[in-house]
């Protein structure tokens, strides 16, 4: 359980004398926003800190919350960041901060998975750990168990919505022969599409190949950008909307044709003479699905 903070205060704090104690990666569009947005309007909510060990005898803090916007503030060249002071064991700190970023609206999918990893490193149970980022205890298991085994290729596609979780810790404990009926069962059970199926089996591949552990970001694929203003949706709108019209002209092109082969060969079997010769060279078979449209039995 986590100890109750006794104390809290806002005050001006030199950038200089903070350290952030769970330092993590950061979206570079992300944080642009940010120190647009701080540039323009200023800090609207102070950051979180608290006081740590100092070597020098100078007052010294450790982020507990906040670190995009103490960034932000040194990237803007301000030399003090307006923070809350809480006074707490730097294990609080840590578990406060991880559990803020578990917490946040739009974190990121392979934020969420090293947070549980770590949460669990650091002794939480499942049903402790689920009841602090809002999910069920038995889906932090699931995943606890691919970061333990070093399934990190699994995890990004769990991560990027290619592969089902359940589906993917259970690939985890197959062998290979095992792997493929797992994916046969889960395509006729509407789990995979043909297009992800197509890309569990490259992943997989890439799995056996090269290990287990992911090329370049530990905890999956980086995200592929959406368009977010209302003139990149249009524009993915009309290009959809233009590969269906060709898709519509191609498939009446084709009906075309096909009603000028099935009207041409309806004509010539009423010639006696040209099925003779057809019959004389051995040529008068032809595909079922033709002979019935020629015969007139199917539309």
């Amino acid at each position: 359980m986590m100890e109750e903070t006794v104390s809290r205060r806002v005050a001006m704090i030199p950038v200089d004398r903070i350290t952030v104690l769970n330092p993590r990666a950061r979206e570079k569009r992300r944080f642009r926003e940010i120190v647009e947005n701080i540039g323009a309007v200023g800090l609207k909510r102070p950051i979180t800190v608290t006081r740590i060990p100092s070597g020098d005898g100078f007052p010294a803090y450790g982020v507990v919350c906040g670190e995009g916007r103490l960034r932000a503030c040194m990237a803007l060249g301000q030399a003090e960041v307006a923070a809350v002071v809480v006074e707490a064991c730097e294990q609080d700190c840590l578990v406060m901060s991880l559990v803020e970023n578990c917490a946040r609206r739009q974190h990121r999918p392979a934020d969420l998975l090293h947070d549980v990893g770590t949460l669990r490193k650091r002794g939480y149970t499942d049903a402790a750990i689920a009841a602090k980022i809002g999910c069920t205890p038995q889906w932090v298991n699931m995943v606890g168990g691919l970061i333990e085994r070093g399934e990190e290729r699994l995890l990004a596609a769990v991560e990027t919505g290619v592969l089902p979780l359940s589906v993917a810790v259970e690939i985890a404990r197959a062998d290979e022969e095992g792997v493929q009926g797992l994916l046969t069962q889960a395509y006729a059970e509407g789990k995979l599409s043909g297009g992800k199926l197509v890309k569990v089996r490259r992943l997989l591949e890439a799995r056996t190949r090269r290990g287990r552990r992911a090329d370049d970001n530990p905890f999956g694929k980086k995200q592929t950008r959406r368009p977010t203003s209302t003139a990149a949706l249009l524009r993915v709108f009309q290009q959809e909307a233009d590969r269906q019209r060709v898709f519509v002209k191609k498939a009446e092109v084709t009906q075309s044709r096909l009603m000028f082969v099935v009207e041409a060969l309806r004509q010539l079997k009423k010639d006696g003479s040209f099925v003779t010769l057809l019959r004389t060279e051995r040529l008068d078979d032809m595909p079922a699905d033709l002979d019935a449209r020629v015969s007139g039995r199917l539309a």
